[in-house]
């Protein structure tokens, strides 16, 4: 069975129930879902390591995500900058729409993959 890491950038500390947050980068959290199969294995929320930067916040985003070990980000909205910086990681993105609960957004992703 494989394993995805799942990354959500939301506001809160409340794991599957945060809501995902409109912005990425300047998101106060990020909710970590690792899934094996279609299963829930572990859910951790990471604070933004970049939250205190004026500018330039993408990239220290992006790297503490690959270190992390994230596969996928889900996010509502994901600058130019910061995209294509997912991109040379090789870290995939997926749109949702912004305020949905982490759990509702994975729930849809998983039934949607085959």
């Amino acid at each position: 069975m494989k394993k995805v890491k799942f990354a959500f950038p939301t506001d809160g500390d409340k794991g599957l129930e945060n809501k995902v947050s409109d912005v990425f980068g300047r998101a106060n959290t990020f909710t970590l879902v690792e899934v094996e199969g279609k299963k829930v294995k572990n859910v951790e929320v990471v604070k933004n390591p970049a939250l205190t930067y004026r500018s330039g916040v993408g990239p220290l985003v992006v790297k503490m995500l690959s270190e992390r070990g994230v596969d996928t980000v889900v996010a509502g909205e994901i600058g130019p900058g910061a995209s294509t910086l997912l991109e040379q990681y090789k870290i995939k993105k997926v749109k949702v729409e912004p305020k949905i609960s982490v759990g509702k957004a994975l729930e849809t992703l998983l039934t949607s993959v085959k």
